[in-house]
Formats: structure tokens, sequence, C-alpha cells
């Protein structure tokens, strides 16, 4: 089996922290989600997660006017300058102080960045050309006397706006420009938030977090007379250029949004529409056209605060992010209709499951909701929210469209995906909590292991009564599983021991087998005949089902282990804790087996072997508490280490300060005054093709595949790609390459020509051979021309593909329904011409 399965999307989690984007075409955003960078396609419903990551959580993006170069900026202000469009790892820099506002000039030529109370402007390093330091300072500009918050260019890339918390805003000049002196916007009374320049460039909005809003003009000969400030006054310039640093400006017009108890929290501003977009600490966002300040628009989206918001090149779109829910939305204000509504689990992920034909995982966490997560789109299309407590378990029927979840709440739900509906409740005759669950290959018996009884419940789905309860273990049983073959139900509890049920038979055989830990995963071969099961201590140990003994075992313990805790008192290789396995999933074929736990590591195993094929690290981010394998000593106090010290108390913001958490409601040690997330994987699955793998992880959904996302198209860099190379190629009679050069070219007479050309032998090989990239243009063509060896030889060669990306290409699922009655059609008319034939020849005879 092949084990170069390679990250492809992050999809349980859609916001994580910081500032989200949109591309300069305005139909895709950027969402920071943890050290990684999603990419939200709204034209094409898809997403993905660039291939990169920070050292930390990405408190800053930026992404260059042509959409080229992004640059992302962690917590602690080292950043990753990104060529966006191959998802590529240019440089690595740092800016050495932590970084809130980040930026690009219109023309790319410059990207200014806030540095603490300063402004520093360095030059955008060029994303073709490989330089020993890219990053070249071009000016540093001081004024301020506190945090910058934000920075906003000019139009013409000459000037810049900053605002700050010191409850100003200054205007600088790229450029030094004579005579002139940074002017300084002051009048508010709380800290400005943002500031933006009119489309004209006649006014300047200032925004507070107060909500106060300012526009600034430029002063008339009355406000000249009456201003006694002793700066040598400036003449206003006529030339369109010099208006902006060559103007007195004054406060034209004062607004206020007047509502009690609330803060702006992030503005975003459209110059061509004058729109001001305002969101809000209660989760309200606004619109308001300026400079008349006339509210548009406004909604509450959020019972928390919008952390990010963005709007579109064309100010269509709204995008916004709630970083303590985890919620991304694309609002249409226009219209009044999401494009995009997505929010990730509240708490962890506990669990996850494959549907039948892969297309789909099911997730569970501790919020207690159910979600549903198309794998090709990366998008979640269902939510459920019966659930009370925390989701342990969730399971995929065999057959039909069924879901079936188990829940601390002391129910097993069934839930039908054809309505959307939970058509089944399960409980037992007294309160348990659940949590373990299988489902029988028939889907009509289910079973469910309990934490506090040591019992496991059987249902019938049907008549959703109570079959039977099967009780022995000594122990909570953590983990359930139903042979392939239907007839033995596997549980493993914490009394150390795994017993296999013959649940259907007559006999009603209970076979135990003792095991010197405890047990915390188990799962069958896909023929049913073996029976694998990870124990406390780091093993796995391998069993015959039919002979009841044991046939191999595999020691993990030092597989698994890797990462040191900021407060663990040993180093990583000595520390016993979390070296055990709480997952396990055999491949399609049975040949290996994927476990994970308590670690950064996710671990492939050669199941008859009992070798280590690959070990996978699901993160790297040092935010998380387990990713590094060394503390460092210069960080280490006398209160422990820095990473781990509560900084709350000493923020500015008294909304920051405050906490609000109820006692007992933090995950982990309550004696702690700081509680950080921990790396680890606490369920790993396989889907049915065998192409995907996923890992339900602290950081989301993480999706591990064989298939390359990214495919080189070499003829997208050729500039001589004209009608007449191509007549050329194909008269060379290079026939593959001669049909990629005209899907390039898109010219409906030149691709007719090109497949035209090619000889039937080699229809099969260039099927094969075709790129993936080309299928759609293909399909497309092959609509309009039918060709049965064309269409054959295409199915054959990408018929999995297809199968994986059926949404995509509904068209080649039509292809046989088009087929057959053409077929039948053409069936009939031969048939009719048969009869016809034979009654002129007996009219004849």
């Amino acid at each position: 089996m092949k084990a170069n399965f390679k990250f492809s999307n992050l999809c349980g989690t859609v916001y994580h922290h910081g500032t989200i984007l949109f591309t300069s075409d305005g139909n895709s955003v950027l969402s920071p989600v943890g050290n990684r960078v999603s990419v939200f396609d709204l034209v094409n419903n898809k997403s993905y997660t660039l291939p990169f990551e920070n050292r930390k959580n990405i408190a800053v993006i930026a992404l260059s006017k042509d959409s080229n170069i992004l640059l992302s900026i962690d917590e602690d202000g080292r950043a990753l300058l990104v060529n966006f469009r191959r998802g590529v790892v240019l440089h690595h820099f740092n800016f050495k102080k932590p970084v809130k506002y980040a930026t690009f000039s219109p023309n790319g030529r410059y990207i200014a960045v806030t540095h603490d109370s300063h402004i520093q402007v360095w030059k955008t390093p060029n994303h073709l050309v490989r330089e020993f330091a890219p990053f070249e300072l071009y000016r540093t500009y001081t004024g301020h006397h506190d945090e910058v918050t934000s920075i906003e260019w000019s139009s013409d890339s000459k000037y810049f706006i900053t605002s700050s918390r010191d409850m100003t805003a200054r205007l600088f000049t790229l450029e030094p420009l004579e005579g002139f002196r940074p002017k300084t916007f002051a009048g508010h009374k709380d800290a400005v938030i943002n500031a933006y320049f009119s489309a004209d460039n006649r006014a300047i909005y200032t925004v507070s977090r107060d909500g106060a809003v300012f526009t600034w003009r430029a002063k008339t000969d009355e406000q000249m007379d009456e201003d006694d400030d002793d700066e040598t006054p400036i003449a206003s310039a006529s030339s369109d250029d010099l208006y902006i640093p060559m103007t007195r400006w004054g406060i034209s017009e004062r607004h206020y949004f007047n509502l009690p108890h609330t803060k702006v929290v992030t503005t975003a501003f459209h110059a061509r529409s004058n729109l001001l977009v305002v969101g809000f600490s209660s989760g309200i966002f606004g619109l308001w056209e300026m400079p008349s300040f006339t509210n548009v628009h406004t909604l509450s989206i959020s019972q928390e605060k919008i952390s990010s918001l963005a709007i579109n090149a064309s100010g269509e779109w709204l995008a916004f992010g709630a970083a303590k829910l985890g919620q991304l939305l694309v609002w249409e204000w226009q219209s009044e209709s999401y494009i995009l509504k997505q929010q990730g689990h509240y708490f962890d992920m506990n669990t996850l499951s494959f549907s039948s034909d892969g297309q789909n995982v099911a997730t569970g966490g501790d919020d207690g909701k159910v979600k549903i997560w198309n794998v090709t789109s990366g998008f979640c299309f269902v939510t459920f929210s019966e659930h009370t407590s925390a989701v342990s378990t969730v399971e995929f029927a065999k057959q039909g469209q069924v879901l079936f979840t188990a829940s601390l709440d002391g129910t097993v739900r069934a839930y039908d995906l054809v309505r959307y509906r939970n058509f089944r409740t399960f409980a037992s005759p007294t309160p348990v909590q659940f949590s373990s669950l299988a489902v029988d290959p028939s889907g009509e018996v289910v079973a469910a292991g309990s934490t506090d009884s040591f019992e496991v419940y059987m249902w019938s789905v049907q008549t959703g009564k109570l079959l039977d309860i099967l009780a022995g273990h000594e122990g909570p049983v953590n983990s359930l599983a139903f042979s392939p073959t239907g007839n033995v139900l596997a549980s493993g509890s914490w009394d150390r021991s795994v017993r296999v049920w013959n649940v259907f038979g007559r006999s009603r055989a209970v076979e135990p087998f003792q095991l010197n830990s405890d047990v915390l995963a188990v799962a069958f071969r896909p023929d049913g005949r073996e029976l694998a099961a990870s124990t406390l201590d780091g093993q796995i140990i391998f069993f015959d089902v039919e002979q009841g003994k044991q046939i191999n075992v595999l020691e993990g313990r030092r597989d698994v282990a890797g990462g040191r805790k900021i407060d663990d008192r040993i180093s990583a290789a000595n520390n016993s804790s979390g070296k055990a396995f709480n997952s396990l999933a055999y491949t399609a074929d049975g040949s290996c087996l994927l476990a994970g736990g308590n670690s950064k590591y996710v671990i492939i195993y050669d199941a008859r072997e009992a070798v280590m094929l690959k070990k996978f690290q699901i993160s790297q981010n040092l935010s998380l508490d387990g990713t590094q394998e060394f503390l460092d000593s210069r960080l280490m106090t006398e209160a422990g280490g820095q990473g781990f010290n509560d900084g709350q108390g000493d923020e500015s913001d008294l909304e920051d300060r405050l906490d609000h958490t109820l006692p007992g409601a933090s995950r982990g040690d309550l004696s702690k005054r700081r509680y950080k997330q921990e790396a680890r994987t606490k369920c790993v699955r396989f889907s049915p093709t065998g192409r995907v793998w996923a890992a339900a992880s602290t950081e989301g959904l993480l999706m591990y595949s064989l298939d390359d996302n990214i495919t080189f198209d070499p003829f997208d860099l050729d500039i001589d790609l004209t009608p007449q190379s191509i007549l050329a190629v194909l008269e060379e009679k290079q026939y593959f390459k001669a049909l990629i050069m005209a899907f390039r070219l898109n010219e409906k007479a030149l691709i007719q020509r090109t497949f035209e050309s090619v000889p039937h032998d080699d229809i099969r090989l260039i099927a094969r051979q075709l790129p993936t990239t080309y299928l759609p243009a293909m399909l497309k063509f092959l609509g309009s021309h039918y060709d049965l060896l064309w269409i054959n030889a295409l199915l054959t060669a990408h018929g999995r593909y297809l199968r994986d990306h059926s949404t995509e290409y509904a068209s080649a699922s039509d292809f046989q329904r088009n087929i057959s009655s053409l077929c039948d059609d053409n069936t009939s008319t031969l048939t009719y011409l048969l009869d016809q034939r034979r009654t002129n020849e007996d009219h004849d005879g």
C-alpha cells in the first residue's frame, strides 16, 4: 500500500483568529485557521487550505493587489512570504515585535506594517527572483505615542494614514516632501480603530472605539482665522497630487453610533460606493453611507463580538469572522442573503466517521453538535444540535443514508440524511453516559457502551426497542466494533479485557481476552478475521477471532511519544503520559493500520509485519502545548514557563481583562491559572476509497490524501501558444500535445480539428495521459460530440476521480442516461427500417 499521504485540507475549523481578506477578484475569502490559511472559493463552492504552516497562530495576513504574494504573520511577528497561487513559501522573516496590521500598497511595491508605536515600510520582495535578503526596509515612521492599530494607503500609493490607541490618526507621505510635516488628527476620546481616504481624496474618515465617526475636510478661511495654532500655515496646493499633504485638515462633521454598552471592534470602507461597514462587540454590524452618515443596513449575526471583517472589490459581499465561536460569514447586503455561513465546533472535536461512498465526513464535538462535511468542497452542509452534552461517537450505517451518534447525555440518536431529521432516539432503562457506539453491517442493530453501568446496550433500529443488555465488563466500555461479517461484536474496557460477543447466535457465547493494561480502542480487519486492540501501555495487540488467540503484538510507545508540555518536569523521551493510541483504523485492504493518540503524531503500521511505515506530525503550531521536543530554558521563570503565565489581567481593554468563565467550566487541571490546548488526535479514520484518511485533532479535521491537488501545467507558461503552432504539432503527429494546447487556447474549431485527427488506436493512451485539469473541458466537448470510444476510454481511465468528485462533474453522470436514450432511439429506428425492408421484399415477391 502507498503511504505517501500529503496534507490536503483542514475542514473542521473555518476561522480562528486574525484578519480575513478577499482576493482581488472578490470571489474568494482568506481566513486564518490556527497557524494555517484556508481559502474559501465562493463562486465554485470549494475550500482548501494552503500547505504551509506558521510557527504560531496567525495574527495578520496581507495579500498583494494582483493576488500573487501573501504575507502571513504570527503572534510573535514572524512572517512567511508565500507565492499565493502555488502555496509555496518563498521567504521567512522576523519583524521582532508583534504586528497588529499589515497591508500592501495599491501599486504592490511596498508593504506597510505596524511596529508597536512605529510604522515600517518595506519594499515588496520579488516573488520570481531568489534573493538572499529579500526584505529591504524603506523607511520607519514615528510620531504615535501608543500602539498603531491600522494603516490605509491612498489610491496613488504616495500617502498613508495611520490610527493608534493614543486617540489620534496621523498622515504620512511615502517620499519626503519639502515643507511637509506629518498631520495629526486629534479630537477622539477613545482609541482610533481605523482611518480612511474618500474616493476623491477630499475627505478623511476616522472611526474610534467608543462609536464616533469624524469627517475631516480642508479648513475654510474662517476656521483658519480662528485657529490659534503656532504652526506655520501652508497654502493649499492646486495640484490634485499634492492636495492630501498640503491641505489644512479640520473636523467637518461628527457622527455617533449611539449604541449603549457597545464598542466598535473592526471596520472596513469601500471608497467607490462610500460604504462604511462597522462590526460591534455585541455581534451587530451596520452599513453607513458616507459622508451623509445614512444607515443603510443593520443586522445581528452573532452572539459574540465580530473580530474581523472585509468587503470585496465590488462592494457587494461582506465577510465577518467571530473568533470566540469560530464563525465565518459572507453576507450580500443588497439581497440580504448569506453567501457563506460556516462554523466549526465550539469545543474539541471528539470523533469522526466517513460515509460509505467517502464523499462526506461526520464529526461530533464537546459542544453537543454533529456536523457533516463534504470532503470535496470542505464545507459543512448540515448541523444537528439535538444532543445536550458532548458527542462521544458518530457512525454511518454501511447501507442507506443514516447516521448514528452517541452522547454523554444518555441517548443514541439516528439521523435521516435525506430529510435531515432525527427519526430515532434510543435510551437505556436507567440513565447512563454512552462513550462508544457500533452499528452492524446491515444497519438493523445499534450497540452502545456505557461508562457508568459498564454494560453494552443493543437496540433495533426499525422498532427502537431495547433488544439486549450485555453485562460482564467491570470498567467503562469505551470502544465497540461490529465484525464486517455481522455476527460478532467486540468491546474494549478499562477492566483490561476485550470481549467478543456472539450476539446473534443461539449459544450467546462470550470470549474474553485478558490484557496487561486498560483497553483504549478496538478495530476489526475488513475481512473480520483479525481484531486489533490498543492498550494504555502503548501496545497494539492482534487477535485471531476464529481461533481466539493472540497472534501478534506491536510496541508503539516510542513511536507515538513526542512533545514536551510546558509544565512537564521531565523530558519528552522519559515521559510516559500520552504514550498510547486511543483510536485505530484499518485500511480498506486490511494490510495497514492507522493509529493516533494524545500526541502530535499519527502513525501508519504494516499490520502483517508489525513495523512502522510512516509517521505524520499533525501540527507544528507552537501555540499548542506538546509540539516542542525540548523546552527553552531561557523562557522559564520562577512561576513556570512564559507561555503559561496568565496575562489576561494586564490587557489594556476592560473587556479583555474581565474573566467571564464559570468555575469548573474550563477543561484540564482546574488549579492552573491558564489552560493551554494540547496537540493531540482523538480519532482517526480511513475513507472507504482508501485514498484519504482524516484525523479529529485539536486544530480541526485534518485530511490527508494521495491525490495531488495542484497540477502543474507547462502550457500555462508558453507564450508561443498560437493556432499555427498547434497545427504544426499536429502535423508532427504529436496528438496528445496538440490536444492539450488546443484546450489551452480554447477555440472550438481548433479543438474539434485536433480531436478528429486522433487515430482510434491512440484514444485509450491519450485518455489515460489526460491531466485532471482538462477533464471538465474534455467532458464539455464530448457533451456535444458523442464519441463512444472516447467516453469509454475516459470513464475507464478517470472513473475513480469522477466518482470522488461527482458533485463537480454532474455532466459525466448524465452521459449514461443520454447514451442509453440515444441507443434506444437508434435501436427503434433500425428495427423500423428492417421491418420496412421486409415489408417491401414481401410486397415485391
